[in-house]
């Protein structure tokens, strides 16, 4: 488990200012708490595991882990947020004059883009059954709602406050959620599936949403 928060830590939204050492001492525990949050979820369910479980599998106090999260559940947020964060991160590279299809078309072809950690898979299908991990996902995305309406504001020289942004932002976040969960279901009993299984979910989502409301 400790090798899936490996898997994706350090990939997140890019960032000017190198982050402290006690910065990157916390984030790390934070993701070494998510993935042991998701190891006891899966063996013994979400309302089976305590708070202080997961704090004694970590190796620190119950206080410690109330510092850093509120709730069991939230407790697997970074997990949720770094996979928001490698796919904003790869939207960064976007290049002006190039359609978002072609784009992504292009990353699958020369393997841009990462694979996904299976902590995260198992998470996203719990998300399906689970009403308060499902709030945590959804709190995941909510969360990258602004950083992609002001990434696609800065593309088009617009403001993100823009309604047009807003709607196209909405429309690209539920378009990654969809593809996630689609591929988190279909293959749920192969563990090596992984980049051009996902890559396939997600230009199907992304097509979908590029061709708007045809009703």
């Amino acid at each position: 488990m400790h090798q899936a928060a490996t898997a994706v830590r350090g990939r997140g939204v890019r960032d000017d200012a190198k982050p402290s050492l006690a910065e990157r001492r916390k984030a790390a525990l934070r993701f070494e708490i998510a993935g042991e949050a998701v190891r006891l979820f899966a063996a013994h369910g979400v309302t089976g595991t305590t708070g202080e479980q997961i704090a004694r599998a970590v190796g620190i106090s119950s206080r410690t882990l109330w510092r850093h999260f509120p709730t069991k559940e939230s407790c697997v947020l970074p997990l949720l947020s770094a996979g928001l964060d490698v796919a904003v991160d790869q939207l960064r590279h976007w290049p002006a004059d190039t359609s978002l299809l072609d784009f992504t078309t292009r990353s699958l072809r020369t393997g841009e883009l990462p694979d996904v950690a299976p902590a995260i898979l198992d998470l996203i299908r719990m998300t399906t059954t689970d009403p308060a991990l499902r709030t945590v996902w959804l709190q995941a995305h909510d969360d990258a709602l602004p950083v992609l309406a002001q990434l696609l504001a800065e593309r088009s020289g617009s403001s993100p406050d823009d309604l047009r942004i807003k709607v196209h932002a909405a429309t690209l976040n539920g378009a990654l959620r969809a593809a996630a969960e689609d591929f988190a279901r279909q293959f749920a009993e192969d563990p090596e599936a992984a980049g051009s299984e996902i890559a396939t979910c997600l230009l199907v989502a992304l097509r979908a949403a590029s061709e708007g409301l045809p009703y």
